[in-house]
């Protein structure tokens, strides 16, 4: 037996291990979870969305019973199909790259994480298909190189098999560990269960990982890489049990997004707030929003500067307020202008009138910002910062906030015409809109200061508020990680004229 063959690992030394190769397992050794489902749903979820994690979900009990009663190998390959017959392998690779990564993270083995970090060579060996976890492992844990399945594809989708020698389970583990290494022996072997003892037996050390669901994970700190950009609907991890949840409250949520949505653009704004109480949304305010501007007197509207959460941030400033307040924005869909209702105006890099527009609008009241980039570096925010300086002095930061249970509101890879669908399916989702103190005069361009100077202490002053740390990525910065392009909704021509929530 693999548990009396070989001690627990943490009897494992990791001081004086630069110069070692560590060779180690991931579900239940690397992971502390030692079921990889959560991970298949993610996928399954994200890119086929849930018909798809339905299918999965039914094929589960089956994957169990072949897993425990015929083999480990077979439990794992229906589970393979399930998830990923059909799908596109460059689908397969933004999810791993975008999506899974934050989850895994969350579920390292903090002791094992002792050992794997000692060493200077790291290999992980998993019977995961490799195209999920390299990315995570790679960019995330600093791995050397990553052994897994390999999928089986078929002009760029996947078939829903592996490609030989099959599953990497048992002494296939060990067959790919002599491939990868030849004669060469790794110092430390890390495992979890019985099939894992044949490439344990290959390594000089060999150490089994025990079962303990109260195992810490490791803090974000401890890692080589911080996760700093995120994608994906889901707000926790598909287990099962959550997975059936979800499936369930997919029809449900979606009728009741339907009802908020409409119920946002079709009532008054003073109402607003209580339509959105009264089915269930939070809305909490804090600070002292400014009064409205004075026509009368010639006073120029107040320019709110929004930190960015999801497309509805301008309508939940909207709802604080009781007014609807006019967005400027970088790009949205078309069905989030259908379904805003308050103005929006989309920036184009080509539109030379976009100033005259903005100040038209400040003119007639208050107007609102909610830019996705941390800098001015974003062409986005170096826009608007000239804007600062031209078109008004008076500026008012305002902190955002949301929170949700089940569904995030926002993505990079998805179809963003739906990010007020996804939020408003929540069961009961928050949004804490926070309004900061007028920036004075002497802190504005009116004083001398450059624009991007006044941008850049309204970015601290928000980030200081909501005890997030500035960092010198960009909205364009995160496109890229994630999606791979630039973020922006391209403008088509319309045949005919055609008319979010949101900026």
């Amino acid at each position: 037996m693999a548990k009396a063959s070989f001690q627990t690992v943490d009897k494992c030394e990791s001081i004086g291990r630069e110069q070692h190769t560590v060779v180690a397992d991931m579900d239940g050794t690397l992971l502390r979870g030692r079921s990889s489902f959560p991970y298949f749903a993610l996928v399954a979820f994200e890119v086929g969305g849930v018909l798809r994690l339905l299918f999965l979900l039914l094929a589960s009990p089956l994957a169990a019973f072949f897993y425990y009663v015929v083999s480990e190998s077979a439990g794992i390959q229906i589970l393979i199909f399930a998830t990923f017959v059909g799908m596109r392998v460059s689908d397969i690779e933004s999810v791993a790259r975008a999506v899974l990564p934050k989850f895994y993270s969350s579920d390292l083995h903090q002791v094992t994480w002792r050992v794997f970090s000692a060493c200077g060579q790291r290999c992980v060996l998993t019977a995961n298909p490799r195209i999920m976890v390299e990315a995570f492992l790679k960019d995330f844990l600093g791995a050397d190189s990553v052994l897994g399945t390999e999928i089986a594809t078929y002009k760029g989708r996947a078939t829903g098999f592996v490609r030989k020698p099959g599953v990497l389970v048992g002494k296939n583990k060990a067959d790919a560990l002599k491939k990868a290494f030849g004669e060469t022996q790794p110092d430390i072997g890390l495992g979890d269960r019985e099939t894992d003892a044949p490439f344990m037996s290959l390594c000089k050390e060999g150490y089994i990982v025990p079962p303990k669901p109260e195992v810490q994970s490791v803090t974000i700190d401890k890692l080589p890489k911080p996760i700093i950009f995120h994608d994906g609907r889901l707000v926790q991890k598909p287990t099962p049990l959550m997975a059936l949840l979800i499936i369930l409250w997919i029809p449900i949520g979606f009728i009741l997004a339907c009802l908020r949505i409409a119920a946002g653009a079709l009532l008054p704004m003073p109402l607003v707030y209580y339509a959105f109480r009264a089915l269930g949304v939070r809305v909490t305010v804090k600070g002292t929003p400014p009064p409205p501007a004075e026509k009368s007197t010639g006073q120029s509207g107040v320019l709110f500067v929004c930190s960015h959460r999801t497309l509805l941030d301008p309508i939940f400033l909207s709802t604080a307020l009781g007014r609807p307040i006019p967005a400027v924005t970088y790009s949205v869909s078309r069905l989030s202008e259908v379904i805003s209702p308050i103005k929006t105006v989309r920036l184009s890099r080509d539109r030379p009138s976009d100033a005259a527009m903005i100040k038209k609008l400040l003119v007639e009241g208050d107007l609102a910002i909610c830019p996705e980039g941390t800098t001015c570096r974003e062409p986005f925010l170096l826009r608007f910062s000239a804007l600062f300086g031209e078109l008004t002095d008076q500026l008012v930061p305002v902190a955002m906030v949301n929170r949700m249970s089940m569904f995030h509101g926002t993505t990079a890879r998805g179809w963003k015409g739906m990010d007020p669908f996804y939020f408003f399916m929540n069961p009961s989702p928050a949004y804490e809109v926070t309004f900061l103190n007028k920036l004075p005069l002497e802190l504005t361009c009116t004083s001398g200061k450059a624009s991007h100077e006044v941008a850049n202490y309204i970015q601290r002053v928000i980030a200081a508020t909501l005890s997030y740390e500035c960092t010198s990525f960009t909205r364009r910065d995160k496109y890229r990680a994630l999606a791979g392009n630039d973020g922006t909704v391209a403008e088509k021509p319309l045949l005919k004229p055609n008319k979010v929530m949101g900026c």
